[in-house]
């Protein structure tokens, strides 16, 4: 060993994770990781029954308490694999997420470099976002019959007119489905489309059935996109290989958090599809999908929107442009500083409280959302 080699010292060699604490905030709730070097780590559960999302953040820390908290893959696996009965599906996946967007976080702060340097540097300058002025989502209004009469399917077809209207031929329209427009209803509305309509076409099936997903895109000439609830590389990789869609779309606090999405994108690169990020989440993990849409090649528009909740509870260092474009994130870590205190007394009067949906068709029969 040369004299150099020896005069390095690894300056995370010594940090350990000494607590972990979550925070429910209605439909939201936050994870803080703190360790003995006085850094901290903050990730965001979304989309979930939080209060039942903490108890197992809680409950998993008890894998990564005392252990070093930038081994981030050593404890995503660990995570992830501990019970082989519950391993995968929404409410462990989104958990890890959490904590996975915190390890990352405290990684860089303990490095003093934004996330997207620890990812392999940024691939652009700027990340188009949606909505904004030059770029819209419509979407089918609420859950849809399998099949349409002509007043349906034209009700559907000017969702898309109007959205064109407002941003002109030179902005971008997206459609969601919301997995609500059955088969049916969905082949006689994107038979009025033409392929330069829309940006893309959103989730325009239930997740899981590869055969529709086949027969959807042989009748669709509009782009196909969807991804926010298949969660980890694995649910991805069989939607990839079938080339049933064009865009994919993963949300980094759904399926696994900056380490699954990161490669995610790989996966998506090697078959030549880019990224357009979901996210529903508030400036915490928004900008924690920012930092992994900085470092990848292949992308092309994020989802993102303001007052999810309330701006004080988590400051961003990145803003949008007059062109739908925001600027990378700075500072150290996810450069996000997070409010504990409003957080805490956010969570006793929560903005929007949790509640278990019950979509119905007009005859009272369950619908898909």
């Amino acid at each position: 060993m040369s004299v150099q080699s020896k005069n390095v010292e690894d300056s995370g060699s010594q940090i350990r994770i000494t607590d972990l604490r979550a925070f429910p905030i209605g439909v939201k709730a936050y994870v803080k990781i703190e360790t003995n070097m006085g850094i901290t780590g903050w990730g965001e559960i979304n989309n979930m029954e939080t209060r039942v999302a903490c108890s197992l953040a809680e409950s998993l820390s008890e894998l990564i308490i005392g252990e070093n908290p930038t081994r981030i893959e050593h404890h995503w696996q660990r995570l992830f694999r501990a019970h082989r009965n519950i391993r995968g599906g929404g409410l462990i996946i989104h958990t890890i997420s959490a904590i996975d967007m915190a390890l990352w976080d405290i990684a860089g702060k303990l490095w003093n470099v934004p996330v997207f340097r620890l990812l392999g540097g940024p691939c652009r300058d700027k990340i188009w976002m949606y909505p904004s002025p030059k770029a819209i989502k419509t979407g089918p209004g609420g859950s849809q019959p399998f099949s349409g009469t002509p007043a349906q399917i034209d009700d559907l077809v000017d969702r898309v007119l109007q959205a064109r209207k407002q941003v002109g031929d030179d902005g971008a329209v997206m459609f969601d489905a919301h997995s609500c427009l059955p088969p049916p209803i969905l082949k006689q509305f994107a038979d009025r489309l033409e392929s330069k309509d829309l940006l893309f076409l959103e989730e325009a099936w239930v997740p899981g059935n590869i055969e529709v997903m086949r027969k959807v895109r042989e009748s669709v000439s509009v782009p196909l996109a969807t991804g926010e609830r298949d969660r980890t590389i694995w649910e991805v990789r069989e939607i990839l290989e079938a080339q049933v869609i064009d865009i994919l779309q993963p949300d980094c606090g759904h399926g696994g958090g900056i380490s699954q999405m990161k490669k995610i994108a790989t996966l998506a690169e090697a078959h030549h599809v880019p990224l357009a990020p979901h996210c529903t989440m508030s400036t915490l993990g928004l900008t924690a999908s920012l930092h992994v849409s900085a470092s990848i090649p292949f992308f092309l528009i994020h989802e993102g929107y303001k007052n999810v909740l309330p701006e004080d509870v988590a400051k961003k260092t990145w803003e949008m442009d007059d062109d739908g474009y925001v600027s990378l994130p700075t500072g150290p870590g996810l450069g996000v500083e997070v409010d504990e205190a409003r957080v805490i007394e956010l969570g006793t009067k929560p903005p929007q409280q949790f509640e278990w949906p019950h979509s119905r068709l007009t005859d009272g029969s369950v619908a898909d959302y």
